[in-house]
């Protein structure tokens, strides 16, 4: 089961964003805080220190890409320094200006604004570091999101999203393949994971413990002892999360009533789904989809749903 696609899907639900950010001077830097979602920050020019909240520091040069795939606070900065001396960078879209800085970075994010971070991803160092330098296809992909800020046009929302996917993705495999010690993305329980590629094929399927475990060829108390320790979650709390994860990507990306969704994601009803909704995201499925279509600036595409 690859771990990677699963902790992405679970990210793209969150808002996409991306920006340039940099500055000149030796007292220059950027502190971020903490936040719900992953993020990256790739240095396009110059140099300067990563600081952490646990005091860790590592020099950054042209070429270096940061992820944070659980949102942890961390700061850039051209000087060594405490994080909490670094100044806090106002969010938002920015373009890169015109001119010459001592430092550049361009950045992306999806940002949980309910919901949160794939265990896959929380289970991550805080941060990560890998050398587009030895990655042609992460270089390529950070020059085209240099350039996809420098110039807006039509399709942008797509594009930005398409960039943060392949960005983080093409970061972890780097990261990985230039680690001393190579992490595993691959679930270690084949069994296990043979059961998390039939959930996430089929979330809408009305599974139960016990057809799960049948089809890991385990009894039931096995079964769920191992997937809890693969997952950090029983077997129907899984289910769940990516019933639910799907429902509020069908929210964000389609039009459906809330009955239609709540069929596709495999709900009796979209009271039922509605329900399950509201404890897991906090907020009711038509809130949520109204939330995401003012965020993007999109005029509503339904009726606001009661429930």
């Amino acid at each position: 089961m690859d771990q990677v696609s699963a902790a992405m899907a679970g990210a793209r639900v969150g808002e996409a964003g991306a920006r340039w950010f940099g500055g000149s001077g030796a007292g220059w830097g950027a502190r971020f805080d903490s936040f719900e979602g992953l993020g990256f920050h790739a240095v396009v020019s110059g140099s300067a220190w990563l600081l952490t909240a646990n005091g860790g520091c590592v020099l950054l040069e042209r070429g270096d890409v940061v992820l944070v795939p659980s949102g942890v606070e961390h700061a850039v900065s051209r000087e060594r320094r405490p994080l909490r001396e670094v100044p806090l960078l106002e969010m938002g879209p920015q373009a890169p200006p015109g001119g010459r800085f001592d430092v550049e970075f361009v950045c992306g994010a999806y940002r949980l604004g309910r919901g949160q971070v794939h265990h896959f991803l929380r289970d991550l160092p805080d941060v990560i570091v890998a050398a587009s330098s030895r990655a042609p296809e992460l270089s390529a992909l950070i020059s085209v999101l240099l350039q996809d800020l420098s110039d807006e046009q039509a399709g942008t929302s797509v594009t930005r999203t398409a960039l943060i996917d392949l960005i983080a993705v093409h970061t972890l495999r780097a990261w990985r393949s230039q680690s001393a010690e190579p992490a595993d993305f691959e679930v270690a329980d084949a069994q296990v994971g043979q059961v998390l590629r039939a959930i996430h094929e089929n979330p809408q399927s009305p599974w139960t413990v016990q057809q799960l475990s049948d089809r890991a060829g385990l009894s039931r108390t096995a079964f769920s002892r191992r997937f809890a320790a693969e997952t950090g979650r029983s077997p129907m709390a899984y289910l769940t999360a990516q019933r639910l994860t799907r429902g509020a990507r069908l929210l964000c990306d389609t039009p459906a009533p809330l009955a239609t969704i709540a069929s596709q994601v495999g709900y009796s009803s979209e009271f039922a789904f509605a329900n399950a909704f509201r404890r897991e995201f906090g907020v009711s499925p038509g809130r949520y989809r109204q939330e995401h279509q003012r965020v993007l600036g999109l005029p509503a595409v339904v009726a606001p749903d009661a429930i």
